[in-house]
């Protein structure tokens, strides 16, 4: 008697894992997730948010919302670390090397995020929903690092 497998692909199971990393975030704007992944191991996580010990905008407001910044623009004027970042910071503070590994992000990275994804050498980009940034596609690109849109594949992103 054959069984109906209804086991995610592992494109499905690693986002699900990031979309739930993402409900840790405590950026009043957008809630992102990131995980690393080697071998089909998770290396890393990572949300969006300020840093240790510093007073997060659930907390205090928004500074973006204040000043009126378009999403995308000014990186700089903000608490927040972003979900990759703080992923990758993990990794390095933990001694955990990432070289060659993948990540998972629920939206497509910005450009400053991705010169650190490509030092890091991650090599491959699963992302969900997209980000209005052609800089960190054309870096991703010339990097030759590997972009998959899991949103575009509405069949559970199995590749």
């Amino acid at each position: 008697m054959l069984i109906k497998n209804d086991r995610p692909s592992w494109e499905t199971y690693f986002m699900d894992i990031a979309r739930l990393v993402a409900k840790r975030s405590t950026c009043l704007r957008r809630a992102v997730g990131a995980i690393i992944v080697k071998d089909k191991r998770i290396l890393a996580t990572g949300y969006n948010g300020a840093p240790s010990g510093i007073k997060h905008c659930i907390e205090i407001g928004c500074l973006r919302e204040e000043l009126n910044i378009p999403s995308g623009e000014r990186h700089e004027l903000c608490r927040g670390i972003h979900a990759e970042q703080n992923a990758i910071i993990q990794a390095a503070f933990h001694g955990v090397s990432i070289k060659d590994a993948e990540l998972f992000c629920t939206n497509q990275p910005c450009s400053i995020c991705a010169k650190i994804i490509i030092n890091a050498g991650i090599k491959k980009i699963y992302y969900g929903a997209k980000y209005a940034d052609s800089m960190a596609s054309e870096m991703f690109d010339e990097a030759g690092v590997e972009m998959v849109d899991l949103d575009a594949d509405k069949n559970g992103g199995d590749l």
